[in-house]
């Protein structure tokens, strides 16, 4: 697709991974609407702020009114509660879900008939690796995104003969605030927003953003040995 000549809408594009795939899409020549919770918090130049939260069918509703010239949907916009599946806050809980699952549901379901009357177009799913594989804790997290990862290909099939391409980008730790605790390694967002882009242009379906979610997209096929060796 011609990133230059595409109307990409970004929700949770006020700070990450979000600011930088809408920056990188902008120097491209996208024309991007960069969509938050509050719109003061957007501060790219030459992005229209779009007020949006993902999880009020309301606000996604009047978005959609609003943006009727998008022909490229950015699902990015998230939530990491951390919250454990056996000792957790159910409403933690829910809340992952509902802004990974529900939200991003919500949101290509308003946008996917103002693209396909645009003449088609992509729709990228950020997610994760953690869509793959689940660690020890935080499992509200890794449920949500494998639930994402699960939709993803559902509205892959389902969007295909409308002239939409759905896009999974799965990528380890990013260096943003969600990861802020988490001490291992982290890719620049700027980085990962540049070979996201680049996959999208060249008409990628799925896009591994770096080599751990490479090796676990490898070891899928395994089984439960492959991915947690540590089990009896």
């Amino acid at each position: 697709m011609d990133v230059s000549e595409s109307t990409a809408l970004v929700t949770g594009a006020n700070r990450g991974f979000g600011r930088a795939i809408a920056g990188e899409l902008l120097s491209r020549g996208a024309t991007v609407w960069a969509a938050a919770r509050e719109t003061a918090q957007i501060d790219l130049p030459g992005v229209r702020p779009l007020r949006l939260d993902i999880t009020d069918p309301a606000s996604v509703s009047a978005a959609a009114e609003i943006a009727g010239d998008v022909t490229m949907l950015v699902n990015n916009a998230g939530s990491s509660t951390g919250a454990d599946l056996l000792t957790g806050d159910m409403d933690q809980i829910r809340l992952d879900m509902e802004t990974h699952y529900f939200g991003t549901l919500a949101v290509t379901r308003a946008f996917a008939p103002v693209i396909e009357s645009n003449g088609g177009g992509a729709v990228l799913n950020v997610m994760s690796v953690l869509s793959w594989f689940a660690l020890p804790s935080g499992g509200a997290y890794a449920g949500a995104k494998a639930a994402e990862w699960g939709l993803t290909n559902a509205l892959r099939v389902t969007l295909a003969p409308a002239g939409i391409r759905v896009v999974g980008l799965h990528v380890g730790f990013m260096d943003t605030d969600m990861a802020r605790e988490v001490a291992a390694a982290k890719l620049a967002p700027a980085e990962v927003a540049r070979y996201a882009v680049d996959q999208l242009a060249t008409g990628a379906y799925e896009i591994l953003a770096d080599d751990l979610s490479r090796d676990v997209q490898r070891k899928l096929s395994g089984g439960v040995a492959a991915l947690y060796p540590q089990l009896p």
